[in-house]
This record gives C-alpha cells, structure tokens and sequence, in this order.
C-alpha cells in the first residue's frame, strides 16, 4: 500500500498558521512555554422544531423521555472528550462545563461554557459540548419530528490567554452578530 504525503508549501510561512508546518503538514502546536492562566470559552448551537415539539420537550414528555437532562450530560462528557474526537486538540484539566437551555416556540438554544486553568484556550471543547447537545436533543425528538434542523453552532465569547477576551458582541463581521 502507498503512502501519500498531502504536501503544500504554506503561503503564510512560519509564522502563519500554527498547526501547519513549513511544508503543509499537520502538527500539534507547540504550548509548553504559553503562560498558565484561567482561560473560559462559551458557545451556542440551535435545534430548530415544530412548536408541538418543543412543547413535548419542555414538558419532558417525549416517548424518550427527558430530552434535556440527557443532552445536558452529553454535552458535559463530549466536553471531556474533545481532543479524542478532534486530532490536534490538546487535553486540557477542564475545571467547569455548564450546559444550559433556553426553549423558544420553534426551537431550544443551547449555551455550553467550558472553564479551564491552562496553557491553551477551550473554545473547541465549548463548540464539541454545544455540538454534542445539539445532536442529543435531535436524537431524542427524532421519533417525532425527523426534520428538525440543527444550526447556528459557533463561539459566542473566550477569555484568558495573551490575546485576552472576546465576544460575538465585539466582532465586526455582520453575520457573526447575527
């Protein structure tokens, strides 16, 4: 069998993108002389649905059962797991994960904010516990709706670290605010 190397000479060069090396190949950043600080991430994924639907999940009467309790754990391991699902993340000591929900008539928001005191940021593991929610909720309203629609995943803010905070509030691209 044939091993192929995927190969590019990275435009940006050595101080471009950090988990390209010089001759495109993938690499785990290098942290070990990054300060150790308090770092937290908080991101959002959306679940839309019939308002019936929501109504069951609210209500915690879905033929599954208690949606929300079950997405809320599975957003807490998935946190957990997150450099074992996404290879160049680096396991990190998480000290908080936090999964909240907020019901609407046409969907449920998902909030996830993962804590950490570390050398490297946990927005991965935030959008990894949002994501994994998302899919939880899914896979306990499939039976009644299969059609419900799973969007708006991204990072709403991140603190610590040499570039410091962050929030969708400040960013000036539109649709990041949207």
């Amino acid at each position: 069998m044939d091993v192929v190397n995927h190969t590019f000479e990275s435009p940006a060069g050595p101080t471009g993108l950090t988990h390209l090396r010089q001759d495109g190949t993938a690499q785990m950043v290098d942290v070990s002389e990054k300060a150790v600080t308090t770092r937290e991430a908080t991101a959002t994924a959306t679940v839309r649905s019939t308002p019936e639907v929501l109504a069951l999940l609210g209500a915690g009467e879905l033929p599954k059962g208690d949606a929300l309790a079950v997405a809320r754990v599975a957003g807490i391991m998935a946190a957990k797991k997150t450099p074992e699902l996404i290879p160049l993340c680096h396991p990190l000591p998480i000290s908080k994960v936090t999964v909240d929900f907020e019901l609407g008539t046409d969907s449920v928001g998902i909030l996830a904010t993962v804590k950490t005191r570390g050398v490297t940021g946990v927005e991965m593991e935030a959008l990894t516990a949002a994501s994994v929610a998302a899919l939880s909720v899914y896979d306990m309203i499939k039976a009644v709706d299969k059609h419900a629609v799973l969007d708006d995943i991204r990072v709403l803010s991140k603190s610590g670290g040499k570039s410091g905070s962050w929030d969708v509030s400040g960013d000036s691209r539109p649709e990041a605010r949207a």
